[in-house]
């Protein structure tokens, strides 16, 4: 890079931000509305960079603005983008809820057991959720709380992720 731009360069860096904005002024011929110091420096010494070395061939020019065409093309289909006989297809709701089941947990019907000051707490795995003493819960973390009255990582308090459990997950990855 030509040493004249190294020193302005160099000024810029210890200029004020109203002498910056002012550069930004000469250098683009337009005023700018931005007080970020860091970014007028940058921008100013990038144009004073293209100005000495030369800007943009041409070609590079050509595909910055075919890419600023394209740049509002549709990523997502429009919901009623696919008809049969004027009727827009839509899809059956899956089997799921939404969600995969988490892949920590048991099967549903499994029975988990966990010793909690001297009383022995039997949770019941079920397809949506867990039973404990006749209620459901949502999640684990729910029955933890429930039983102790602390919030807890319920497969912490079940043991389900203790350290062996953790290797073995990551050997099944």
């Amino acid at each position: 890079m030509d040493t004249a731009v190294l020193m302005e360069v160099e000024n810029l860096r210890r200029a004020s931000l109203a002498a910056l904005r002012e550069k930004y002024r000469e250098v683009f011929q337009e005023a700018t509305r931005s007080r970020h110091r860091e970014h007028l420096f940058r921008r100013i010494a990038w144009r004073l960079q293209a100005l000495a070395e030369g800007d943009l061939t041409e070609r590079a020019r050509e595909r910055a603005s075919q890419l600023a065409r394209d740049a509002d093309l549709r990523i997502v289909a429009p919901r009623d983008f696919f008809t049969v006989e004027g009727e827009p297809v839509r899809t059956t709701r899956g089997e799921g809820r939404g969600r995969p089941a988490d892949c920590r947990l048991p099967l549903p019907g499994t029975l988990l057991t966990r010793e909690w000051k001297g009383r022995t707490i039997l949770v019941e795995v079920l397809p949506d959720g867990f039973r404990f003493e006749n209620h459901c819960y949502p999640s684990l973390s729910a029955v933890a709380l429930a039983v102790t009255g602390t919030r807890w990582n319920g497969l912490a308090f079940f043991g389900l992720i203790g350290k062996e459990r953790k290797e073995q997950h990551r050997a099944e990855e």
